[in-house]
């Protein structure tokens, strides 16, 4: 490779606008991704009750299309709304978990009470909880942040209030979406510049904290224990984390092809929600389940991106926590499929079906693509390039009038 070479295409990584595209794109693909693999993977099923094979992905689709309008109109909103929002927000989605509580309105699926139930329709309040603790613990971070270096001010009020929160999610039994504000909460302490001492002893006492809830239940116990043992049955405990494993395993380098899946056909359980990654591998292959990883480590490097250019603590700060969240969420889940951890039962973002976790994340990704639109030149960048309707109707206007300029015959002088 020339140097030219090598030097362009840092130059074009190092463009204003890169955060922004990035972000968008590799958003748009995981999602459309998602959709494609929710209807391979839910059809059967879905036939099996008697339904549409196309009832699940049509779900799916209706809150895509309450997600991306609510990503577009996230990555409009000015940083500074953000900031002076975030404490309502907070308040907001701690009534909206406080629901779940509540007799004829909560509801638990498989033994977790972190549903809300009206009509017809359902959703997942913790989901808001995290988009909400994300952007409060940049509001107060980036507010705090000369005094950081105190315990008492880096540790109040962030600790009593995320631990609130979070205990709010595990009064539901849901330890699965705790650890992931685990590492939300983490994420944002880290990128505000929370002294390491501190930061180590507040890590030890979650570690301490997660173990006990984990001793504290039978079904985790025994999940840890059948994920340590090699001969854990696999028509029992391992059932699920088998079929995951065999799934994966036969899609080899290129898949058994878009809805082939053997799995999907009632040996899976949860396929289109917890295990999609492994009906991913099934039909689309190695190549499929690396195309998804490289689309999470492309947000990953966005966010890093970020959080290094942009001269706001507050940006930093929510960025931090959304990167924790989103990709710590992808990496659970994926590690849960191929065996490298316990199943934990988190969904793999913007890919698995479930309209709560769909919207949320796609709210907070355009929470991100606000921040990349105000990175230092982007927002200069963004106006110097016309719009898509602008070209579009100047390619149009070209075509109409272009057949009323009459070539001038050959052979005549044209110039005089």
């Amino acid at each position: 490779m020339t140097q030219p070479d090598r030097g362009w295409r840092l130059g074009s990584w190092n463009s204003a606008v890169t955060s922004y595209y990035v972000l968008t794109g590799a958003t748009t693909v995981l999602v459309v991704i998602g959709l494609v693999m929710v209807l391979s993977s839910s059809s059967v099923g879905s036939l099996s009750a008697g339904q549409s094979p196309y009832a699940l992905f049509l779900n799916q689709a209706q809150f895509a299309l309450i997600g991306v309008p609510v990503l577009v109109v996230a990555s409009r909103v000015p940083v500074g709304v953000f900031r002076r929002v975030a404490w309502v927000l907070l308040g907001a989605s701690a009534l909206f978990q406080l629901a779940v509580f509540v007799p004829g309105v909560g509801t638990s699926v498989q033994g977790h009470r972190n549903w809300i139930r009206l009509g017809g329709y359902s959703a997942q309040p913790s989901e808001v909880v995290k988009l909400a603790l994300a952007i409060w613990l940049g509001a107060v971070l980036a507010r705090k942040r000369p005094l950081l270096h105190d315990w008492k001010h880096a540790l109040v009020p962030v600790v009593p209030v995320a631990g609130a929160m979070i205990g709010l999610v595990l009064l539901g039994h849901d330890l699965g979406t705790a650890l992931v504000m685990f590492i939300l909460v983490a994420g944002a302490l880290f990128v505000a510049g929370l002294p390491l001492r501190i930061f180590a002893v507040a890590g030890v006492l979650a570690g301490l904290a997660v173990t006990a809830l984990t001793m504290a239940s039978s079904n985790r116990v025994g999940r840890i224990f059948s994920w340590l043992n090699d001969t854990c049955d696999g028509q029992g405990a391992c059932y699920q984390s088998k079929h995951g494993i065999w799934g994966l395993a036969t899609g080899g380098w290129a898949g058994l092809g878009l809805g082939d899946s053997r799995q999907k056909w009632g040996y899976l359980p949860e396929r289109q929600n917890d295990f999609i990654f492994a009906i991913i591998g099934e039909e689309l292959g190695l190549i499929g389940t690396l195309l998804v990883l490289a689309l999470f480590v492309l947000i990953a490097l966005a966010m890093a991106r970020i959080i290094r250019r942009h001269p706001d603590p507050f940006v930093k700060a929510v960025t931090g926590a959304i990167m924790c969240w989103v990709i710590g969420q992808a990496l659970m889940n994926i590690a849960g499929v191929i065996g490298l951890a316990p199943v934990i039962g988190v969904p793999l973002p913007l890919v698995s079906a479930g309209g709560s976790a769909l919207i949320a994340t796609l709210a907070a990704m355009g929470v991100v693509i606000s921040f990349a639109r105000t990175e230092p030149g982007a927002a200069q960048a963004l106006a110097a390039r016309p719009s898509v309707i602008r070209r579009s109707l100047a390619v149009v206007g070209r075509a109409r009038f272009a057949p009323l300029v009459r070539p001038a015959p050959r052979g005549r002088a044209t110039g005089r």
